[in-house]
């Protein structure tokens, strides 16, 4: 079997998430709006991409803090199904996405005679993330050692390899796909497509993780001598 081998091997780093208390609330869709306007980049991220690391067994309704409030507490079914369509992986950085949500929440609001309010639970409590990352001291340097790594490791690493990779430090990408693909790793940019055209809206990190083994299992086994 061809072990598809790197230069450089790959590093797999997890990562542990700090939350701060911004001390801002929102009890009604306005009030949500203009904290979304106003509060630094890192809570519009925990609010959105954070929601996969908090949420093992994938979000309880909709793929933000935002659009789950709406639908829970204000009960305001149209905008909450709006902002749960808003896909926080299809943007290239945070700014991006805070614009996308403040302007689906203004369309709504303009349709509307009376502001929705909390009606049920309590205000929105806006959040802070900052992340930390944590260095497991493990390594892969052919396919079949990231592979076998990438089954066992903690779900922390997909989120620090994909999520933070992607939209905190500018490897859009991401990290998994950039080492297949590139010439310092296994150069396998066919494969690295693959991966690539995974969707991971309505997926948990485990459900990314699975979809990835398959298709690098795939690989593998067409590589084996018949």
């Amino acid at each position: 079997m061809n072990d598809f081998r790197a230069p450089a091997p790959f590093r797999f780093v997890g990562c542990v998430e700090l939350r701060e208390m911004l001390g801002r609330k929102a009890a009604d869709v306005q009030q949500l709006m203009a904290g979304i306007e106003e509060v630094p980049a890192d809570s519009i991220y925990y609010h959105t991409h954070s929601y996969f690391l908090r949420y093992e067994h994938g979000p309880s309704l909709f793929p933000s803090d935002f659009a789950t409030w709406v639908a829970v507490s204000v009960r305001d079914r149209v905008l909450s199904e709006r902002l749960g369509l808003i896909d926080p992986f299809e943007f290239r950085d945070v700014e991006g996405l805070r614009a996308a949500i403040v302007a689906t929440i203004d369309d709504h609001l303009k349709s509307l005679w009376n502001v929705p309010r909390l009606i049920h639970g309590d205000p929105f409590e806006f959040v802070s993330s900052h992340i930390l990352e944590v260095d497991l001291e493990l390594s892969a340097q052919s396919l079949q050692e990231f592979r076998d790594h990438l089954a066992t490791v903690d779900r922390s690493v997909l989120f620090n390899h994909i999520c933070e990779a992607k939209i905190r430090k500018g490897r859009h990408s991401g990290d998994f796909i950039l080492w297949i693909g590139s010439e310092s790793g296994l150069n396998l940019p066919d494969l690295a497509t693959q991966i690539a055209a995974i969707q991971p809206i309505g997926l948990t990190l485990e459900g990314i993780r699975t979809r990835t083994l398959d298709i690098l299992d795939h690989w593998l086994a067409r590589t084996v001598p018949a």
